[in-house]
């Protein structure tokens, strides 16, 4: 069967794959969740395959995106990042990504799940959007305005309703595939 992919998804064999095996289908697995949070957080200003390119050079910076790993980072882990080559080299981003896998963390030891922080943002049923042809995606939507207000509040950094929107729609939380 072949798949029907809107035009950004065909511009390269990687976009392709992400379409085909990642973007809009329903994530619960929390390690991966954290790390499209963080990736989506280190697109902003960035085209999304800038930042899919360099996944693997993320991995290896941020410890595989394991939440207790990040929030364990220190200044010295900064200072390293901030070296990498193989990252966007933003000490905000940066930061934040590590501040938010304290707050995850500290979720976790609470005994909150971030799947389930994430998923009852939209009752635990992803929300069908449906785009007529050509028509582009939302930078946000309401929904994603809501949780990245209470994200915000919850204490996680760099959230704001456009990087909330283009994660919850990664995610699966909002299907807008074709």
């Amino acid at each position: 069967m072949e798949i029907k992919r809107p035009t950004w998804a065909n511009t390269s064999p990687a976009m392709q794959d992400y379409y085909d095996h990642y973007w809009g289908l329903p994530v619960h697995d929390e390690r991966f969740l954290f790390e499209m949070l963080s990736l989506e957080l280190f697109q902003a200003g960035l085209t999304w395959s800038t930042i899919w390119k360099r996944r693997p050079a993320f991995e290896e910076a941020f410890s595989d995106f394991v939440v207790e790993r990040v929030a364990a980072f220190s200044s010295d882990d900064v200072d390293r990042l901030l070296a990498d080559k193989g990252i966007i080299r933003n000490r905000r981003k940066i930061t934040a990504t590590i501040n938010n896998a304290q707050v995850i963390y500290k979720m976790q030891q609470a005994g909150q799940d971030f799947d389930d922080y994430i998923w009852s943002s939209v009752d635990y049923q992803p929300q069908r959007l449906i785009l007529k042809p050509g028509e582009p995606l939302a930078p946000w939507t309401a929904a994603s305005k809501k949780m990245a207000t209470q994200m915000k509040k919850d204490g996680f950094k760099f959230m704001g309703p456009t990087i909330v929107c283009s994660f919850m729609t990664a995610v699966g939380l909002v299907n807008a595939r074709l």
